[in-house]
């Protein structure tokens, strides 16, 4: 353990280090131009690591990826759009699409939703009680999905017989029920509203934080006005609050959106995508890291690409707009 903390510790420093050496040398290379010269490039030669790094560890390898989608499992013959036909046309990969759509419906808009009552609710408590209640909801975003994955499969643990680790059915057998399997209850897709629920704890806090930030924020003349209006708390928090706040609203539900169309991590910790919880992420895991398919693996991919890139488009706009307001 105390050697790993020694590599971590050696990783940052001289991780920091080397870029401070690197912007150094390259800030001592630009002033050696006349001064015209210089001013015009120096903005450029500070944004040149990044450039680079983006185009090393990001663009090319989608570019590959996007090449390895048209070729076979071994990434050597090209087949042209035959995995893409595979995926589409196979049932199994049909119901992952079902279910990652299930997710996107849900998740986004119950993180706006819970959020935003969290939020509304936290603010109307002392400023003690305010800072206590927030810091309690916010605790799950410390924890990684890997982690609090962990924790809820715990909480949804099954043994058909004998004492129960799992919380829910120790509470089940407690009243004198039998113990349920959570994480196999495919009807109606129940366990993968379960898996939800558990990123719906882990998110509700970066939804709280974001949208009570902008409710404080709405100014206490348009509030004051309402009420002398004759508007009720609800009105007023519907027809005056939330549309000042729509920003916000839609940057929470753009932002969940994104991670919600890449989950993976939730859905391989607690069912591997079993009991038809599989999702694209895990889908893609499975035929890269199981079945050694890159190709199929790869189509996976340019298939998420071409969904996650639009949204990411609309959120860049979408900051511009606010930005601009």
């Amino acid at each position: 353990m105390a050697l790993k903390i020694i590599y971590a510790i050696l990783t940052v420093v001289v991780g920091i280090g080397a870029a401070v050496a690197l912007y150094w040398v390259l800030n001592k290379l630009v002033e050696l131009l006349p001064g015209p010269a210089e001013g015009r490039i120096k903005p450029y030669i500070y944004i040149l690591p990044a450039y680079l790094a983006i185009t090393f560890y990001l663009i090319y390898p989608a570019i590959l990826t996007i090449i390895d989608a048209f070729k076979d499992s071994t990434s050597t013959n090209w087949i042209g759009f035959a995995n893409f036909s595979k995926l589409l046309g196979s049932h199994d990969f049909q119901q992952t699409l079902f279910n990652t759509l299930l997710w996107i419906l849900i998740v986004p808009a119950m993180s706006v939703i819970v959020g935003l009552g969290v939020a509304t609710l936290a603010d109307k408590l002392s400023p003690s009680g305010e800072s206590l209640a927030k810091t309690i909801i916010f605790v799950p975003m410390a924890i990684s999905f890997v982690g609090a994955g962990t924790i809820w499969r715990l909480m949804y643990a099954y043994s058909p017989s004998g004492s129960q680790v799992g919380l829910l059915n120790a509470l089940v057998t407690k009243v004198g029920h039998s113990p349920v399997a959570w994480l196999s209850l495919s009807h109606f897709h129940l366990n993968s509203l379960l898996l939800m629920v558990m990123l719906l704890w882990a998110q509700v806090g970066y939804s709280m934080v974001l949208l009570s930030s902008a409710i404080k924020g709405v100014p206490e003349e348009t509030l004051e006005a309402a009420s002398i209006d004759g508007a009720s708390s609800v009105q007023t928090f519907f027809r005056v609050v939330v549309p000042q706040i729509n920003g916000t609203i839609v940057t929470v539900f753009v932002t969940v959106l994104i991670s919600v169309m890449k989950i993976f991590d939730i859905v391989f910790v607690m069912t591997n995508g079993s009991f038809n919880t599989n999702v694209v992420g895990t889908e893609f895991y499975n035929q890269l890291f199981t079945f050694f398919d890159y190709g199929t693996a790869s189509a996976i991919v340019v298939l998420l690409m071409l969904a996650v890139v639009p949204v990411m488009f609309y959120q860049v706009r979408h900051f511009k707009r606010e930005e601009a307001v």
